[in-house]
């Protein structure tokens, strides 16, 4: 699906402006929880308006 490929690219570059442009993590364990805890949130506290209001 050639189509998906753009919402692809824009969740890594939220991912990315939100972790590793916005904050310095000292090691890969702290950029990996800082990683897991922007995830959880996205997926769970975020509702999003393409979704009508659901979270994924």
């Amino acid at each position: 699906m050639p189509w998906t490929n753009g919402q692809v690219e824009r969740m890594n570059r939220t991912i990315k402006d939100a972790t590793v442009k916005r904050f310095y993590h000292e090691s890969h364990d702290q950029l990996r929880q800082h990683l897991a805890d922007f995830v959880a949130a996205y997926n769970f506290a975020r509702r999003l308006k393409t979704l009508k209001g659901l979270t994924p």
